[in-house]
């Protein structure tokens, strides 16, 4: 046995659709009425995962520099702290802007660095880079080397010490 939580009207069937008599057409009505087949669709629930870490809020140079302007403003008791909680801040952030906007707040440009489209730039760069690359490959040479010859003039030592004690002996 089916249990329904809605009661459900008589002449409605459990497909959600009205049933039809031998007389009444499948289509919709022309008065601009919907037919059940094209009801608004359910709302989706959100989804109940929380996420793992959540969106680091950025603020512009524009809204650091307003609020501060804002900040600047308050003269009455508590007014600071109503501001702050209507935007959403801590009084933390005033002090990263404060001294921000004492070491020349400016806005940061955001992407890929600008390139040169001149072919020598490219050239020369790719020429550093390669020349970088070659530096730490005899770097690392020359450290193998030094502890090489560091190991060679150790066991040399202990060798001639121990041919000086059995002569001496």
């Amino acid at each position: 046995m089916i249990t329904m939580l809605h009661p459900m009207p008589e002449d409605q069937s459990p497909a959600e659709e009205p049933e039809r008599r031998g007389d009444e057409r499948s289509e919709a009505p022309r008065s601009g009425g919907s037919s059940a087949g094209e009801r608004a669709p359910m709302p989706v629930p959100p989804d109940p995962e929380v996420p793992a870490r959540h969106a680091k809020r950025r603020f512009t140079t524009a809204y650091k520099l307003d609020i501060l302007r804002r900040v600047d403003a308050c003269t009455r008791p508590g007014e600071l702290g109503a501001l702050l909680r209507t935007e959403g801040l801590y009084s933390s952030h005033l002090v990263t802007w404060r001294r921000q906007r004492a070491h020349g707040l400016t806005a940061k440009k955001r992407g890929r660095k600008p390139t040169s489209s001149d072919p020598r730039v490219k050239t020369l760069e790719r020429e550093k880079a390669a020349l970088a690359t070659e530096n730490r490959r005899l770097e690392r040479r020359l450290q193998r080397a030094e502890t090489i010859i560091a190991f060679q003039k150790n066991c040399h030592a202990r060798c001639h010490t121990r041919v000086e004690m059995k002569v001496v002996a």
